[in-house]
């Protein structure tokens, strides 16, 4: 990454460190950083509204129905931290000819579906 791009990065709120292939650390902080802890924190807010009903005997296919919104909005979630770290992260990579971070990538999705 030039200095100019990871200087634009700092001002747009996005903070990267590439350095895969030699055993460094890679940190970023993302410019949707703070939706995606807004998402977590809701649905962890709804799980916890779940694990009530389960307490409270509710019906088990409300219990359900409101298993699967959460399930979807972790998955949800995912996909926005995947489409991020392709874009950003992957690309860096690809452009410095790091071909683990592909591999970890692949890794990743495999488990995340």
């Amino acid at each position: 990454m030039t200095k100019e791009e990871h200087e634009k990065m700092h001002e747009m709120g996005i903070e990267h460190e590439h350095d895969h292939e030699h055993g460094h650390s890679h940190g970023h902080t993302h410019a949707n950083k703070k939706a995606v802890i807004n998402r977590l924190s809701r649905a962890i807010g709804h799980l916890e509204a779940v694990k009530r009903m389960v307490e409270d005997d509710r019906d088990c296919s409300e219990v359900l129905i409101q298993l699967a919104a959460v399930t979807s909005a972790l998955n949800n979630t995912g996909k926005v931290i995947l489409h991020e770290h392709i874009e950003h992260c992957i690309v860096d990579a690809v452009k410095e000819g790091d071909t683990k971070a592909v591999d970890d990538l692949q890794k990743a999705i495999d488990k995340f579906i």
